[in-house]
């Protein structure tokens, strides 16, 4: 049974500790307000980017853009794995680390790019150490999403990779975070089901059974122009969608990772709570228990005494 020493010093250290995960949840919730604010910034143009995307798509005849066709089926996928540069924030970073690996290891021969401290370790340890590799803290995270996407398509267009695939954290919620695979490149593959346009046979028969009805329709709202032409403004759009979709899942990074630290630090706070007062109650059982056996030590003694 530990003495009564040993549990002060254990109680002295939880407290201690106790302390420095109230400080880390306040930060984390001062930071996750700022992260969020940046997000919900940066949101609207994220949503209306793939529906621009598909009504260009649409309204093209073709594009000769790289981004279009499909890559070097020889070639392995280029995978974007994001995490965060700090711990302390229960799972989240294996969890995406992990769903990282399991999508390398289904389609063999991935190249990492990896944004995040905590990442470029994860590469590192599996022997993937000369993979390009960015911190997701260190300067501006639009400049860093631009190095990336620029890396990965210069590794795309070379065909030493077959399409550019990201990993990342999706925040649900304060919290739920869950990690989240998309693939980027090519673009087809990257557009929502319901932006693809596809077209079965039965869709077009009723589409040209119902142009003469939307004609007059379609006239009254007016037809979209672009200036000098779709394919031209298409041709300059992908590079820009990749480019931001890379800078929306850090600012979902942080915000996701500030919230499961907060969770954390939250339960962390609490769980000392309770050992705090779970070894108060040990220590003032094994005190009693000090008291009681010198108090019988000295009847004891004091009975022997009489005797004699």
């Amino acid at each position: 049974m530990p003495s009564v020493r040993d549990l002060r010093d254990r109680i002295r250290s939880l407290k201690n500790t106790q302390q420095i995960t109230k400080a880390m949840k306040q930060v984390a919730a001062a930071k996750i307000r700022r992260a969020e604010a940046a997000q919900k910034r940066a949101r609207p143009y994220a949503d209306a980017l793939p529906e621009m995307l598909a009504d260009l798509i649409a309204a093209v005849s073709s594009v000769d853009h790289p981004f279009m066709r499909p890559g070097k089926a020889a070639a392995g996928p280029g995978v974007i794995l994001m995490s965060a540069d700090k711990g302390l924030a229960g799972a989240f970073n294996s969890n995406v680390i992990r769903a990282g690996d399991e999508f390398a290891r289904e389609h063999g021969g991935a190249r990492y790019y990896t944004i995040g401290i905590k990442a470029r370790n994860a590469v590192r340890r599996i022997g993937h150490g000369e993979d390009p590799t960015w911190s997701l803290g260190s300067g501006a995270k639009l400049d860093t999403a631009r190095e990336v996407a620029a890396r990965s398509t210069a590794d795309f267009q070379k065909g030493e990779i077959s399409q550019i695939v990201l990993v990342s954290q999706k925040l649900v919620s304060t919290m739920v975070q869950r990690p989240q695979t998309r693939t980027l490149v090519p673009i087809q593959n990257s557009l929502p089901a319901s932006d693809r346009r596809e077209r079965s046979p039965e869709r077009g028969v009723a589409e040209s059974k119902g142009v003469a009805e939307s004609k007059g329709a379609a006239e009254s709202k007016g037809a979209m122009e672009f200036a000098p032409s779709p394919e031209f403004v298409l041709s300059r759009l992908l590079p820009k969608y990749l480019e931001f979709t890379i800078f929306s899942a850090m600012l979902e990074t942080d915000a996701a990772f500030f919230a499961a630290q907060l969770v954390a630090m939250t339960n962390a706070t609490d769980n000392a709570s309770k050992l705090v007062d779970e070894l108060t109650i040990a220590m003032n059982n094994a005190r009693q228990a000090a008291i009681t056996k010198e108090l019988l030590e000295i009847v004891g003694g004091a009975e022997a005494l009489g005797v004699e």
